[in-house]
């Protein structure tokens, strides 16, 4: 009989909330973001297709591409 750890259950599921989480923050925050060209379509397809992986590199290298809003202007 093979020994499964039923116990681990939760935590499998807390952890797969917590990446899907992460993953709309990542769709979300690129999607309100103003970008040149086309940059703003391809980070959400990296972050669609690439799951929690593109939205890592979305945090490390994306964010830095966005355009800052003009000075005195408030988000």
């Amino acid at each position: 009989m093979i020994f499964f750890p039923f116990f681990l259950i939760p935590f499998f599921v807390l952890a797969v909330l917590a990446l899907l989480g992460f993953w709309v923050w990542a769709l979300v925050d690129c999607a309100k973001g103003d970008f040149r060209g086309n940059d703003k379509i391809v980070w959400i397809l990296i972050i669609i297709f690439t799951n929690w992986i593109g939205s890592i590199i979305y945090f490390a290298v994306g964010r830095a591409q966005k355009i800052p809003p003009p000075s005195g202007v408030l988000r």
